[in-house]
């Protein structure tokens, strides 16, 4: 159960480093960092880190490669730099 929950993290992190390629911010762009930053929280969250209520994530380019995205999450309470990596438990660095 728990390799079925980290392939799809994997997953997500593919989808979203492929959603985050483009430079243009449209509407419909908007609406999906919602969902991901939902998804992100709750890996997080099973992780044992504490995470209010997910209120965005972005990609953070600088700290990214093609096949490994990293996010930083904003939770209601506290911001978290999430690396996403294939078939592992997330990186999860809390910022101040």
């Amino acid at each position: 159960m728990r390799m079925l929950a980290l392939s799809s993290v994997a997953a997500l992190g593919g989808a979203l480093a492929l959603n985050a390629t483009n430079s243009a911010i449209s509407p419909e762009a908007q609406a999906q960092d919602e969902p991901a930053a939902s998804i992100i929280a709750v890996q997080i969250r099973k992780q044992g880190f504490a995470c209010d209520k997910a209120k965005g994530a972005d990609r953070d380019p600088s700290a990214s490669s093609p096949d490994i995205p990293v996010w930083i999450l904003d939770c209601g309470n506290a911001s978290y730099r999430v690396q996403l990596v294939p078939n592992m438990a997330a990186k999860v660095e809390k910022l101040d």
